[in-house]
């Protein structure tokens, strides 16, 4: 019986021993790295899976350049504060004080996407010491981002004073101190550095003078007192705050900014990434998620570190930003979803319809029932992302939403009706049909291709519209509809009001904005033509 036992053992040890050899000789190909491997690198050699001094090289200037290429499209949006913040304080406006474009912005600033129809008031505040208060006027349709371009609040028509104006006290990360209650819409932001900025319209779509003095009379920007205006006794008594006078707040600093030259437009060379560090160096090492913050820190930006890249490095990050600066703008110039363009069929679209304001759900239906919200889809929209932040200045849930009589909506066209995209020697026209849905007004905005800012021409106002400032407003046709040319020189015939210059030495793109939009637009009943070229 014992011999029995000690033949089976051997037996099945022999079997065991047979069977892991097999196993050893049948390690599937999938898990193994072949001695030459052929790649967008080139060939690289391994030894026994480990690759040689070469290939180790090739793929660590690989990585390095990869991690600069996710900076640049992950990043670019904290880098476009840096530089809108950086531009007003090139023409002489500090943290806390007000830029103001009494008669509106022209194709003098380089300003992603704006407008020439309202009159914009903007500023940056540092909440290093505390939190601050904006007060804004009547009427008014603004916003609060954060350093890294993320939404922290919205100011009048579309924010909780719903246009009476209101006072706004924004809070620096970890504040422990004393907060008013009732008197202020408290804002808590992540980051030390805010923009703010919003746009107030016309009186009567022809004159910016009333509106502008009581901007300068109601817009407060000053640092908030704990204990003063907003506190109650009773707080105080029973220890829950300090108690200060109440005084009233130092008069707020304006400057001009009609006709000024600024640059706000973020760099795509090397030199974008010495912007993105200042800003890692200025904001909490935490206001971003780790994830986000990795590709930044490999590439050698790091909260309280020096950046100081090598020859190496510098060639690796100017290498990544080609790429990235590349790709993203072939993302805005040529768009290939299909879902972003607004009709069947058509060059106009907007891609956040579909992704949101944070470019992952699209935006909730508006039905007689109420608010009929989507699903959340639970990933990012990444090429709606880096799309959104090379175009456009400020991102705020009231860009995309389909409420009537509230706000501004947008479409943007790149190509003409034949898919081609606009030569500015050329000559091209629209047909805005009768009935414009926009309970205030509507126009045409054309931006040069290079900068994606106001392009510049002797117009200086590259608009046409309904609005009779600061250039005539565009006469209609006999059937109510209007037609708009763009082209380097005025068509015999046509009045100026419906005239857009354009240059033939830049492309352009165009912008219709529909202000208040109205329930056509929602349910596409009213859809303007395509753009055409006139031979």
């Amino acid at each position: 019986m014992r011999m029995r036992m000690v033949l089976s053992a051997l037996l099945l040890g022999m079997l065991v021993s047979s069977a892991d050899r097999e196993a050893v000789g049948q390690v599937p190909e999938s898990i193994t790295t072949p001695s030459e491997v052929d790649s967008i690198l080139g060939p690289m050699q391994f030894k026994q899976g480990t690759p040689d001094e070469e290939a180790t090289r090739k793929l660590m200037d690989h990585l390095d350049r990869t991690y600069a290429y996710r900076v640049f499209m992950d990043n670019l949006r904290g880098v476009s504060v840096a530089c809108l913040r950086k531009g007003m304080q090139e023409v002489g406006v500090k943290d806390g004080e007000v830029l103001l474009f009494s008669k509106l912005m022209d194709a003098n600033s380089l300003f992603l996407t704006a407008n020439c129809d309202t009159i914009y008031a903007m500023g940056s505040l540092d909440l290093t010491e505390g939190p601050m208060v904006t007060e804004t006027p009547p009427a008014f349709l603004g916003t609060v981002q954060n350093a890294w371009f993320e939404w922290v609040i919205d100011l009048g028509l579309p924010g909780p004073d719903r246009g009476a104006g209101g006072r706004y006290l924004i809070v620096p990360p970890g504040y422990k101190g004393a907060l008013p209650e009732g008197t202020f819409n408290v804002a808590h932001c992540k980051t030390n550095t805010v923009l703010w900025f919003g746009r107030s319209y016309l009186k009567d779509g022809n004159d910016p003078k009333p509106v502008v003095k009581t901007i300068r009379e109601t817009l407060k920007v000053y640092p908030y007192t704990p204990g003063g205006a907003g506190t109650a006794i009773a707080e105080f008594l029973d220890g829950s705050s300090p108690l200060a006078p109440v005084k009233q707040p130092p008069a707020t600093v304006f400057h001009e900014g009609s006709g000024k030259v600024m640059n706000t437009v973020p760099p795509n060379d090397w030199t974008f990434y010495e912007m993105l560090n200042e800003v890692v160096q200025r904001e909490p090492a935490t206001a971003r998620d780790a994830d986000l913050m990795g590709p930044i820190a490999a590439i050698g930006i790091i909260k309280g570190q020096p950046f100081q890249p090598d020859d190496r490095m510098k060639k690796l990050l100017g290498e990544a930003i080609t790429l990235a600066n590349a790709t993203t703008r072939a993302l805005f110039t040529r768009p290939r979803h299909a879902d972003w363009y607004y009709y069947p069929d058509s060059g106009w679209y907007n891609w956040l319809f579909v992704t949101g304001y944070q470019f992952e759900t699209p935006i909730p239906e508006i039905t007689k029932e109420g608010v009929k919200p989507f699903p959340p889809t639970g990933y990012r929209k990444m090429d709606a992302r880096s799309t959104f932040f090379y175009g456009v200045t400020g991102i705020t849930p009231a860009m995309a939403m389909r409420l009537t009589g509230i706000g501004s909506q947008y479409l943007l066209a790149m190509v003409d009706g034949d898919s081609n995209h606009f030569d500015g020697s050329k000559t091209y026209k629209i047909i805005i049909p009768k009935d414009v849905p926009a309970e205030k007004f509507w126009s045409l905005t054309l931006y040069d291709m290079q900068t994606r800012s106001m392009l510049d021409t002797p117009q200086k106002f590259p608009r046409a519209g309904s609005q009779s400032y600061p250039t005539p407003a565009a006469e209609p046709n006999k059937d109510g509809s209007t037609t708009v040319y763009f082209s380097p020189t005025q068509p015999d015939g046509v009045a100026r009001g419906n005239w857009i210059q354009t240059d033939p030495e830049k492309g352009w793109f165009v912008i219709l904005r529909l202000y208040s939009p109205l329930q056509p637009f929602f349910d596409k009943s009213w859809r303007p033509s395509e753009i055409t070229l006139v031979k």
